[in-house]
């Protein structure tokens, strides 16, 4: 039986229907499978297609493809969009050879790939995939992936030590530093701000051919690694661009305003080359969190609280957005 599902976005404004298609850009939201039942991806990808159609940028399709559906019949027409959005964590052989080959031809002629959170853990021993994304985690990578990218010195700086790739601590706010700010996505954002209580990826192993736009500090006290490790970058395949975040464990860390403002951002940089939206007023500080309460009620758990781990840095919820007509 066939298990995988395409959902369409609606429209909205001034325009007629086709005219707005026409003029926005075309994403496609890809989710379906993860490692374990953690990352519930059924729960973040509603909420990611409102962040981005509530910019009125974007059209947007979600195509869920579950492990156990017909592959057979899985051939997305890729160049239909100018971007690719992966909430989707899979094992090399969940995708036939066509499959990747038709999406390295994608990227090579010019497409955009966001990868979100897990995302990197996927594949591990698709080449391509791994040359995309920089680095990734988990499912069975060690130092033959590549060695642990972090950044030294103002600069990405690889630790060959052998080991397996990929940990997190408790899920805690934590502090994000810019290590890029000439770059559209990250133009204009403070030099450090706070992130919602989140998994912070640590020892992602790869070929490391990215560059790192914002970094966090491993805190060995939260079974860290003692260094700043990439969280948000960006890279190259060809002709296409990809942004790779490695944020947004739960809904709840996606309601984060810093999640927000980047997904967005990152989305239009990789379709486009160029990113149009200001950073807003609601944009968290160095010392307080700033969330989405609209985006965060939607977390299965919000009931019990924002997050049973959050530590102590005092928190403000951040205005709702004003649809734009």
């Amino acid at each position: 039986m066939k298990q995988w599902f395409l959902a369409l976005a609606v429209g909205f404004g001034s325009l007629t229907p086709a005219a707005m298609a026409a003029s926005k850009i075309h994403v496609l939201i890809l989710d379906g499978e993860s490692a374990a039942p953690y990352h519930n991806w059924a729960a973040e990808t509603p909420v990611l297609k409102q962040e981005l159609e509530e910019t009125g940028l974007f059209d947007v399709e979600v195509l869920t493809i579950q492990k156990d559906g017909d592959f057979s019949q899985f051939h997305p027409a890729w160049s239909k969009y100018q971007a690719v959005v992966l909430n989707y964590d899979a094992p090399d052989e969940r995708w036939s050879s066509d499959v990747k080959t038709s999406f390295e031809q994608y990227m090579k002629n010019g497409g955009g790939l966001v990868t979100i959170h897990a995302a990197d853990n996927a594949f591990p021993d698709w080449v391509a995939f791994n040359e995309m994304t920089g680095i990734g985690g988990w499912r069975g990578r060690t130092e033959k992936a590549g060695p642990h990218w972090v950044y030294k010195d103002g600069k990405l700086v690889a630790d060959d030590k052998p080991g397996r790739a990929g940990s997190h601590g408790l899920r805690l706010p934590f502090q994000l530093t810019l290590r890029d700010a000439n770059h559209p996505i990250t133009k204009g954002l403070p030099k450090q701000w706070m992130h919602q209580g989140d998994e912070m990826y640590a020892n992602l192993r790869g070929p490391g051919k990215m560059t790192v736009l914002a970094t966090a500090y491993s805190d060995p006290e939260n079974h860290g690694t003692g260094f700043d490790e990439p969280m948000l970058m960006v890279s190259q395949f060809g002709k296409g661009r990809i942004f790779h975040s490695t944020l947004g464990h739960d809904v709840m860390a996606i309601s984060s305003e810093d999640y927000v403002v980047t997904f967005q951002r990152g989305v239009e940089w990789v379709a486009t080359g160029k990113v149009t939206q200001a950073v807003p007023s609601s944009f968290p500080t160095a010392n307080s969190v700033s969330f989405r309460t609209d985006l965060a009620v939607k977390d299965p758990h919000y009931s019990k609280g924002l997050n049973p781990m959050d530590g102590p840095p005092p928190m403000r919820p951040a205005p709702q957005p004003t649809p734009q007509k």
